[in-house]
């Protein structure tokens, strides 16, 4: 599996935030503010958003599952899946195994 890297730097979406919450009074609505702050960096309206929602969710602001949050569990989905997968691994060399013993033990 690759990795995709981010187009955006934390730097360049921590300061469109910023921008956002600084500029929010001068719009009529926030999704005003956020539209032509993405215009500027050259993101897309709803990638700003985006980050402006988990940054609300990262302060405890908005409810949801913050950034280090959600990373723990991305962690732990693969630890389990890479579990998962020895598990099935050791399972089918017990049972090649335990099927070679008797192979073994039922010839003369």
């Amino acid at each position: 599996m690759t990795k995709r890297t981010a187009p955006f730097s934390p730097e360049v979406r921590e300061r469109a935030v910023r921008m956002v919450r600084d500029h929010e009074g001068e719009h009529g609505s926030q999704w005003s503010a956020i539209q032509s702050i993405a215009a500027k960096i050259g993101c897309s309206g709803e990638t700003l958003r985006n980050w402006v929602r988990q940054s609300e969710r990262d302060q405890g602001v908005r409810p949801g599952q913050t950034t280090d949050e959600r990373e723990r569990i991305k962690v732990l989905e693969r630890e389990n899946r890479e579990l998962r997968q020895a598990n099935e691994i050791l399972r089918k060399a017990s049972a090649y195994f335990a099927m070679a013993e008797l192979d073994r033990r039922s010839r003369p």
